[in-house]
């Protein structure tokens, strides 16, 4: 009988190594679940092109590594990095499992972000991510390099007859902004008219991969020209890049035309209608000038069959002999004294419908950057 009990016991014992064998040479078990299971972290180490450590450096991760939402910021040696004896070297202890989406946002003075994103996926492990800043030392940045500039045209407004530089017409500009970098951009804008004066500076702050716009209307109103029928000139584009050398982010560029920290598109309109195309109701008036005492009016246009095309609207009461006055004022330069002083008779009046014509046409010019200081 004991025999037997000592059997048994021993089959028991060799069962459970067995299963205990099994479970983990399977892989089905939870590290959590066990004593010696590890710990996530997240490494993250930043290098120069020569494989030397470079501190300072700022990162964005996404998702949070210790909430699983949202993103987080970490910068070289601060209180979450567990190597903050090791300039280059962030390392993250106790994140949740996840994948990692990491952005470098900016280094040291003297060196470019990496701006490749990286991806690491960390499962009750260690996770390791690697970015290689390269040296500005080659840039065309220099001590007196202050700011970018993108300096563009303006056309805005109606030119009614030859009183403006261009063909008669309705002209608009749109100045498109997009900020392409991976940081805050602060942009410095101005105007200056032709033959006239120059608006102080605006300042507009763009966030990252945002874009904003630049109207007429914020023209006219920059330079409180806001009657005048057509206006144009130049809107000066500034960013400063003091702020940003300041805060660690470096800008490298081999020339001067790769220095592009906005895409600035500018969007022309010319002869575009105020209103959409639609009918309209024209009135075809013939008529005579009996008598000039203006003196303003050539003497071959003196009693002879005159017509002109005007529009009309419904059930409007109008002045037919005014009308026929005033759309020769603007010709013939008249003043309104001169109007009483012109004998006019009316011959006869006929209605006819007219399609207004949108004959427009549309440009797209892309600014180039330049250097000032």
């Amino acid at each position: 009988m004991k025999s037997w009990i000592k059997i048994t016991s021993f089959l028991a014992t060799q069962a459970v190594v067995l299963v205990l064998y099994l479970v983990l040479s399977s892989g089905i078990y939870d590290s959590k679940d066990f004593a010696f299971a590890q710990s996530s972290s997240l490494t993250i180490i930043s290098l120069s092109n020569d494989n030397k450590l470079i501190g300072s450096s700022q990162f964005v991760i996404s998702p949070n590594p210790f909430t699983g939402t949202g993103n987080y910021t970490v910068i070289d040696n601060s209180a979450d990095d567990t190597e903050k004896d090791k300039d280059g070297v962030i390392t993250l202890s106790g994140i949740k499992n996840a994948n990692y989406t990491i952005i470098q946002t900016s280094t040291t003075y003297g060196f470019s972000v990496d701006q490749i994103q990286k991806t690491v996926q960390v499962r009750n492990s260690s996770g390791v991510a690697t970015f290689t800043d390269l040296p500005t030392s080659n840039a065309v940045l220099t001590s007196s390099t202050r700011s970018v500039t993108y300096t563009t045209k303006f056309e805005c407004g109606s030119i009614y007859a030859g009183e403006g530089p261009l063909r008669p017409g309705h002209y608009d500009t749109d100045i498109s902004l997009f900020n392409k970098q991976k940081f805050q951009t602060q942009v410095l804008w101005s105007s200056v008219l032709n033959n006239g004066p120059s608006s102080n500076a605006i300042l507009m702050k763009m966030d990252s991969e945002t874009s904003k716009s630049i109207t007429c209307h914020d023209i006219r109103t920059a330079l409180g020209s806001n009657n005048e029928n057509f206006i144009e000139g130049f809107t000066i584009i500034n960013v400063p890049l003091d702020s940003m050398l300041n805060s660690g982010t470096a800008i490298a560029s081999s020339t001067p035309n790769d220095i592009n920290i906005l895409d600035v598109q500018v969007f022309y309109t010319a002869n575009a209608l105020d209103i959409l195309p639609h009918e309209v109701i024209v009135d075809k008036i013939s008529f005579y000038i009996v008598q000039d005492y203006s003196g303003k009016i050539p003497q071959d246009m003196l009693r002879k069959t005159l017509d002109i095309s005007l529009s009309s609207g419904l059930n409007q009461v109008s002045d037919t002999e005014m009308k026929v006055k005033k759309s020769m004022e603007k010709q013939y330069n008249l003043t309104d004294d001169d109007l009483t002083k012109i004998v006019i008779r009316i011959k006869s009046v006929s209605v006819g419908v007219g399609v207004l014509i949108d004959d427009h046409a549309i440009s797209l010019s892309t600014v180039k950057p330049q250097l000032s200081s």
